[in-house]
């Protein structure tokens, strides 16, 4: 693989255009892993889950195709978090790319800074593409059951205009509305977290295979933690010591929990702002906080 070309500027403590570079460079060097394909997956399994089991009442015909979804956007948000920032830093080291970019004025900070940024601009435009179409299937499913819907009121003769309203409010509860955007975020948001804690192992890993491996435990202990933080904390600890310790375990391992705004869009609920200004303040700490970690492991590793 030849060097990733790199416009030199003069040296400035940083530099967004190089940043950018960066970015935009790593989005095309993990498109060579035919991510694209698993958009694809996404369309067939959206589809199919949006006309799959027309005995169900129309609110779970709704929440099931929404749930199916949801569940490919994760796999693909965390699978991408992980295996594409694992890669990075081995594959550059391999080509020896990050020499050639390294010899230029790059800061070590502005590269692991791109390198994370082109990653999470592969998740997002992957979830944005995901999102549209997966929108688009729970809106011509929703205008399917209440075509239906009233064709079987006005059956029975009680297609009256209070009788329609309402069958047209209960599905549109269900069906597409703006929490499933916010849904969406909040999967995006923990792919986010997701991909600079990966970041931050690669810088002191062994290999790739350990980044993986070691990555996915901290998700699966993420997602788990505030179960496990109760359980144990509370009936052995101390008030005191429970909460430092709670700080603690909460900064090691990412709370993966609080981005669980599925659940509330699955079920038509309505997600606050606050509620999305919450979990995303909390995961720009986490980013930002795992990545000046990174940086001081990347800054005394020996290239």
């Amino acid at each position: 693989m030849s060097a990733v070309p790199l416009t030199i500027h003069p040296y400035s403590s940083f530099s967004l255009s190089r940043v950018w570079t960066l970015a935009t460079n790593t989005v095309t060097q993990l498109l060579r892993m035919r991510i694209l394909w698993f958009l694809l997956v996404f369309s067939l399994i959206a589809v199919g889950a949006g006309f799959a089991f027309p005995a169900m009442s129309p609110e779970q015909q709704l929440k099931l195709l929404k749930d199916v979804a949801f569940g490919a956007l994760q796999i693909f948000s965390i699978v991408v978090a992980i295996a594409a920032t694992a890669l990075l830093l081995p594959r550059d080291l391999e080509d020896r790319t990050l020499y050639t970019i390294l010899s230029k004025p790059v800061p070590r900070y502005e590269y692991l800074f791109g390198k994370l940024l082109g990653v999470l601009l592969l998740i997002g435009g992957g979830l944005l593409v995901m999102d549209v179409i997966f929108s688009g299937v729970v809106w011509l499913k929703q205008s399917f059951i209440i075509a239906d819907q009233i064709a079987a009121l006005e059956h029975e003769q009680q297609a009256s205009p209070e009788n329609v309203a309402a069958v047209k409010a209960i599905i549109s509860k269900y069906g597409l509305t703006i929490s499933l955007h916010a849904g969406v975020w909040a999967v995006f948001l923990k792919a986010a977290v997701i991909s600079a804690l990966a970041l931050l192992i690669s810088c002191f890993a062994s290999s790739t295979l350990f980044t993986i491996v070691i990555t996915f435990g901290f998700t699966i202990a993420g997602h788990g933690q505030q179960l496990a933080r109760d359980w144990f904390l509370h009936k052995h600890l101390t008030a005191g010591w429970e909460k430092g310790l709670s700080a603690i375990i909460a900064v090691v391992c990412p709370d993966l929990g609080a981005f669980d705004l599925v659940e509330p869009a699955i079920r038509g609920d309505v997600i606050s702002s606050a509620a999305l200004l919450s979990v995303t303040g909390l995961a720009a700490l986490y980013i930002v906080g795992y990545t000046t970690v990174a940086y001081l492991f990347f800054v005394e590793k020996e290239l």
